[in-house]
């Protein structure tokens, strides 16, 4: 089975997260498919609506630990496969809709924040753990989500990084509403096709209205987190946290200096 499934009908392209056994953790080759399969649905004819999704039991737990190591251990890529999938989901001309049901972790919520519409199930739990990772926010969302939620509400999701439910997640404005794990695929794929039905050219143009006042001023905000990010990941916080993880222990930053 291929760890991302990718399916057009009717107008609509649904990309899968397809990798259980790991709870749809996220390595750059899974990145770089879906950013291609956003960046060719950007420009095919035939499609209309994109729908992303994770199947019934997770959304995605976020990188491959293994993956994230690696990383680490390197220079950072310049673009980086993750980097190049959130550019390719922002650019995608046409709605893109998710439906988010058991774990949205990390980058599984703050792609959550480039999407036209989100829908969670009652079982979804998400978390912005950069701070316990050694790490900054990515994805834009140390911008977005103080806008979308206010000051202290964000202070509590990104430096506290505790899980959240999806009624937080509502009114922070990562989510539209919260509807039964049952419901949760009916319901996201009867907006995206309510979305498919009407005038793509009006729908795209409406689309480009609504994001570009704000545009210009993410582009260069995510320049700056990318950069902090990549610096964190190549440091020895981040090597704590990723080593912790890896010997099943909580990690100690208390050696750690604060900066001056």
């Amino acid at each position: 089975m291929t760890e991302i499934e990718m399916t057009d009908h009717d107008g609509l392209r649904t990309i899968r997260i397809a990798r259980p056994e790991k709870k749809n953790a996220l390595t750059r080759a899974m990145y770089a498919t879906m950013a291609e399969a956003l960046r060719d649905a950007a420009t095919a004819p035939t499609v209309r609506v994109v729908m992303i999704t994770g199947g019934s039991s997770c959304f995605t737990s976020g990188n491959d630990v293994s993956d994230f190591k690696a990383r680490g251990e390197q220079q950072a890529e310049v673009p980086s496969p993750a980097r190049e999938f959130l550019a390719a989901l922002r650019a995608c001309p046409k709605p893109v809709v998710a439906a988010v049901a058991g774990y949205a972790i990390g980058i599984g919520t703050t792609l959550l924040l480039h999407c036209d519409f989100v829908y969670a199930a009652d079982s979804a739990v998400f978390r912005m753990p950069f701070v316990d990772l050694g790490l900054c926010p990515e994805g834009g969302s140390s911008l977005v989500v103080p806008q979308r939620a206010g000051q202290l509400l964000a202070n509590e999701l990104l430096m506290l990084g505790d899980a959240f439910n999806g009624e937080t997640a509502v009114r922070a404005g990562i989510a539209n509403a919260v509807v039964p794990i049952a419901e949760l695929f009916s319901v996201a794929e009867g907006v995206a096709r309510k979305l498919a039905a009407k005038p793509p050219t009006a729908m795209q143009t409406t689309k480009r209205l609504l994001r570009q006042a704000e545009e210009a001023r993410l582009t260069t905000h995510m320049v700056e987190e990318f950069a902090h990010f990549g610096a964190l990941l190549r440091g020895p916080e981040a090597a704590e946290a990723v080593a912790a993880f890896q010997e099943k222990r909580k990690p100690d930053f208390t050696r750690f200096l604060a900066a001056e």
